[in-house]
C-alpha cells in the first residue's frame, strides 16, 4: 500500500538575511497521522510551521501539500486548509462567540451560534460558554477555544505550536485527549511542536527531531527511546546543549 503524505518538503531552506534558519530539510508528514516535532529552542520548528502554512516562502527548495506545490495554492485557501494554533493565541476582547466568529468574519462570512456551540462541544467545552468573556476563562479553556477557532475552517492539516507548555497537568491531559480525538474522528493530519518527549512519544505516531535548522532524525515516535543519531541520544537523555 502506498503511503499518502499530507506535506512533503524537498531540500527546503529558509534564510532571514544572512541568518540561515532552515537548512536543506527533506521529509514527509503522513496523511491522517500525528507527528511530534521536537528539538531544542532555536531549532527552527516554528519557522518550519510558518513555511508549511504559507506565511513565509522557502529561500530554496519546494513544499508540497497533497502533492501540489504550495506556491500553486491561493494563500487564503491554503491557510484555511492548513490551520495553525499557537501557544499564546491572540484573543479578541469580548465573548467566546466573537472569537469563534473571527475566521468567518475575515472571509466576509457568518458563523451561526449553533455552529459555534457545536465547535465548543467538539473541543469538550460547554456550549453555555459562548457568551462568556474570554478574559474569564482558564488557561485550558482558552487553549480549547483557540483550537475550536482553528477548526472553524475545517482544516485537513492542523499545526499546533507548543499549545500545552503553559498548562497544568489536568488541562494538558485534556488537550492531549482532544488532539487524539480530532485526529481519529475527523482524520485530520496533526503536526505538533512539543518539548515534552514523553508526550511526543505517547501522542505522536511519528516524530521529527530538529536541531540548528536541520532534520536530524525522523521515523516512528519510538525512535526517541532508541535513537540512532548521537546528538538525538544526548537530546533524549537531556544532555544536549
Amino acid at each position: 500500500m502506498n503511503t499518502e503524505y499530507a506535506i512533503e518538503l524537498e531540500n527546503v531552506s529558509y534564510s532571514d538575511g544572512p541568518l540561515k534558519i532552515i537548512k536543506n530539510v527533506s521529509g514527509s508528514f503522513r496523511k491522517g497521522k500525528i507527528t511530534s516535532l521536537v528539538g531544542p529552542s532555536g531549532a527552527g520548528k516554528t519557522t518550519l510551521f510558518r513555511l508549511c502554512n504559507g506565511l513565509i516562502s522557502p529561500t530554496h527548495g519546494t513544499i508540497s501539500i497533497y502533492s501540489k506545490n504550495i506556491q500553486e495554492y491561493e494563500p487564503t485557501k491554503l491557510r484555511r486548509n492548513v490551520g495553525l494554533a499557537l501557544q499564546n493565541a491572540t484573543m479578541l476582547q469580548g465573548t467566546v462567540y466573537k472569537n469563534l466568529q473571527l475566521p468567518r468574519s475575515l472571509a466576509g462570512e457568518t458563523l451561526t451560534e449553533d455552529e459555534a456551540a457545536d465547535l465548543l462541544t467538539k473541543v469538550s467545552l460547554d456550549k453555555d460558554l459562548l457568551k462568556r468573556n474570554v478574559g474569564d476563562l482558564s488557561g485550558g479553556q482558552r487553549q480549547k477555544v483557540s483550537i475550536a477557532r482553528t477548526l472553524v475552517n475545517q482544516p485537513e492539516i492542523l499545526l499546533l505550536d507548543e499549545i500545552t507548555s503553559s498548562l497544568d497537568r489536568v488541562s494538558t491531559n485534556d488537550i492531549e485527549n482532544l488532539i487524539e480525538k480530532i485526529n481519529k474522528e475527523n482524520g485530520v493530519t496533526i503536526i505538533w511542536i512539543t518539548h515534552n518527549l514523553n508526550q511526543a512519544t505517547q501522542i505522536g505516531d511519528d516524530t521529527w527531531v530538529m536541531m540548528n535548522g536541520e532534520l536530524i532524525e525522523s521515523g516512528p515516535s519510538s525512535l526517541l527511546k532508541n535513537p540512532e543519531n548521537e546528538k538525538v541520544k544526548q537530546f533524549a537523555k537531556g544532555d544536549f546543549i
